[in-house]
């Protein structure tokens, strides 16, 4: 009976399965995934599929299930004159933006779904949470996917808005919490100055970074947050 976290698995299918593999997660255990399941890798939605049937996994949103859902609600839908007429400018830049950042592997592979899938998807990324508090082995922990931009003490999570949490890394310099951890994606630790240790989980003044690359030809990281004992899709 443990807690773990991971993020940005990037559609790495057989990463996601490996840190399953050696954390031999059971229906005992609990895992969180900081956002960012999707894009640049092939299996995302396989991913998801996979999710889904894990009442014990809790999705955390990142910025590519939101530019996903932006985009995918419209390729549910069949393809005629009024529906492409109704398309603005944003959406267009909106799905532009988004394959920029590894988006068409995830049309790719939702294109080969059939439409109860497809639907499915819909339904479970509406599911995913902003944020999760919470307490395991004595240790306070607040996770969310990016960072919480616009930082202040005395501000209720609940009021920070989704671009505040999904977009920007915070400063891993910076204790913002005396007396919790903030548990954190988004910024692939290799690009975290002064990082000795380059795609693999950064801990430092109670930040946890967990985003090890694995969009970039890193790995997947994942810790427990029982007793701090890291995991890696490479390590097996």
């Amino acid at each position: 009976m443990a807690t773990y976290v991971i993020s940005d698995l990037h559609g790495d299918y057989n990463g996601y399965k490996s840190i399953l593999k050696q954390i031999t997660f059971n229906k005992s255990d609990t895992l969180y995934i900081n956002g960012d399941v999707l894009d640049r890798g092939s299996y995302g939605l396989k991913i998801l599929l996979d999710m889904m049937l894990k009442p014990n996994i809790y999705p955390i949103f990142g910025n590519h299930e939101y530019a996903a859902y932006q985009c995918l609600k419209f390729l549910m839908e069949e393809v005629t004159e009024d529906n492409i007429e109704k398309l603005d400018a944003g959406f267009l830049e909106g799905l532009l933006e988004w394959q920029s950042i590894g988006g068409q592997t995830t049309i790719d592979e939702f294109h080969k779904l059939n439409h109860d899938e497809r639907q499915s998807i819909l339904d479970y990324l509406e599911e995913f949470s902003l944020f999760e508090t919470i307490t395991v082995a004595g240790n306070d922990f607040v996770i969310v996917h990016a960072g919480l931009d616009n930082f202040n003490k005395s501000r209720p999570l609940e009021d920070y808005e989704l671009h505040e949490l999904i977009f920007k890394s915070p400063d891993y310099d910076k204790i913002y919490f005396d007396d919790k951890y903030l548990v954190t994606g988004h910024l692939p630790t290799r690009v975290i100055d002064k990082n000795p240790k380059p795609d693999h989980i950064y801990i430092k003044n109670n930040h946890i970074a967990l985003d090890c690359g694995a969009g970039f030809g890193g790995q997947v990281g994942c810790i427990c947050l029982d007793n701090f004992e890291e995991f890696y899709s490479k390590d097996i």
